[in-house]
């Protein structure tokens, strides 16, 4: 994928045109192997994958001295790591809130940084927006540590319009991390068009809709957050299920598998939106970083258009509760 690249927004890095989700090296959809993540990791950055993206709440910190050990002995300048903070987990693997305070800032980047091996991290972003700490006062944060040395952009995730503005006046923020995949375009009713009008790079997790697309039916153990998920239950996972199979002729034309197709759309919709891969086995690496090599027509993007317009998705991206968290849906 040498040659491949996109640019984060006006002030963001460049990167390559796919980037590697870590989320699921560390269990959260299943049973996870270190060694094979290891490998997956080392696997990537040979392909040409630069953008490494993880939270420090993923595995409770399991993530991040995981990628530190993959990454121990490859130059750092290149990679780009992303990092999400602020997540409050409680025993047994939920959720108790988000921490977006000044303290917290500092806080979570020295656990970060010291879980991971570095000495910066090139994109850091608050994984929600606390509703108690405006986010002027979380950028402001970041920023001051940007001005120490410790970070090189300020990133966000799932927010609104209004969020990504206030944000903006603060700081240049690089990209707005967001779910974005041919079943979930929420963003397309104006997120999108905020981050394009104030230069702001999209990172899209999701691509493959947390595996509808391209994850053989009945493959989702009890152990996997998904079993659970609104998307994946009873008729609405019958009725989105038909919705991805009208991708197979689209994909047929180009030689490719429907993941592939899904993951190349998202690729398509704009010079700063970089699709983000989860991945936790090498075989996963070289058809996302294939796919993003292939051009769509119009012709293409107006067919997919046709077979799954833009809200005919069933069911809501997390469950009910989990919703509650998202700025971007507000």
């Amino acid at each position: 994928m040498t040659g491949t690249t996109k640019t984060l927004g006006k002030t963001g890095p460049t990167v390559s045109a796919v980037g590697l989700g870590a989320m699921g090296m560390s269990g959260a959809y299943g049973e996870s192997d270190d060694a094979e993540s290891i490998r997956t990791v080392h696997a990537a950055l040979d392909a040409g994958v630069t953008l490494i993206d993880t939270g420090d709440f993923y595995g409770f910190g399991h993530n991040e001295m995981l990628l530190g050990q993959a990454l121990r002995d490859r130059d750092r300048d290149s990679y780009v790591l992303s990092v999400k903070f602020g997540g409050m987990r409680v025993p047994g693997g939920g959720f108790s809130g988000f921490d977006g305070r000044l303290a917290a800032v500092a806080n979570s980047l020295g656990y970060s940084l010291t879980r991971l091996g570095v000495e910066h991290l090139d994109i850091y972003r608050p994984g929600r927006l606390d509703p108690e700490v405006p986010i002027e006062e979380t950028v402001g944060a970041i920023a001051e540590q940007i001005e120490r040395g410790y970070v090189r952009h300020i990133g966000l995730s799932e927010v609104g319009s209004e969020t990504i503005r206030r944000a903006a006046a603060v700081h240049p923020i690089s990209d707005l991390q967001i779910e974005y995949s041919v079943l979930s375009r929420g963003i397309e009713q104006d997120i999108l068009d905020t981050c394009r009008e104030l230069g702001i790079g999209i990172t899209a997790y999701g691509v493959l809709s947390r595996g509808l697309i391209g994850t053989p039916r009945g493959e989702h153990t009890a152990d996997d957050v998904r079993a659970a998920w609104p998307r994946f239950q009873g008729e609405n996972l019958e009725h989105n299920l038909d919705l991805i199979g009208r991708l197979q002729p689209i994909a047929d034309r180009h030689g490719l598998t429907v993941a592939q197709l899904a993951i190349a759309w998202v690729a398509a919709q704009g010079e700063a939106v970089v699709p983000l891969v989860g991945m936790k086995k090498v075989s996963r690496v070289q058809p996302a970083v294939d796919a993003v090599a292939v051009s769509l027509s119009a012709q293409d993007l107006a067919d997919i258009d046709r077979a799954i317009p833009a809200d005919a998705v069933a069911g809501t991206r997390y469950p009910e509760a989990l919703m509650g968290n998202l700025d971007s849906e507000r």
